[in-house]
């Protein structure tokens, strides 16, 4: 059968396929001429004693003999010294009447901290130097019991 109603445009289609198939074919055959077999043994990778990759095997007299009971999984226990007093004091930052919230920065920790004006037992303006204490709310930590220090 011939080809006589095919269209020029068939004829170009059809003719980058076959090219695209012999290029494919070529790569395959380089492929496999420049294929060297690996041993599992240039595979493998050595951490040294830093933590970093090497391809050499670590020097056994650098070796360190870590105990199982003196790594410690728990979390550190914290001061008792941190919760012995719960009231804070700061700097007021921020505070906007009528919208009725503001920020303090805790003097202690440098971090600024949440104030809503329900929270307020007097009124407060910026730059005062303000006693609080922080609750854990469901966006962060918030001032609670905010008075002035005198």
């Amino acid at each position: 059968m011939g080809r006589s109603q095919e269209t020029f445009n068939k004829k170009e289609v059809r003719n980058k396929k076959e090219k695209k198939r012999k290029e494919k074919e070529k790569k395959r055959l380089a492929r496999k001429e420049n294929d060297k077999t690996t041993s599992p043994d240039d595979m493998i990778a050595y951490v040294d004693e830093n933590g970093m990759l090497s391809s050499t095997p670590p020097d056994p007299n650098k070796k360190k003999v870590v105990k199982a009971e003196n790594i410690d999984l728990a979390m550190p226990k914290r001061d008792s010294g941190q919760n012995a007093d719960p009231i804070r004091k700061g700097i007021v930052t921020f505070f906007n009447d009528s919208k009725g919230y503001g920020f303090i920065r805790d003097l202690e920790t440098q971090e600024s901290v949440f104030v809503h004006a329900n929270s307020l037992t007097e009124e407060i303006s910026e730059d005062n130097v303000v006693t609080f204490e922080i609750v854990l709310g469901p966006k962060g930590a918030s001032a609670t019991q905010v008075k002035l220090f005198k």
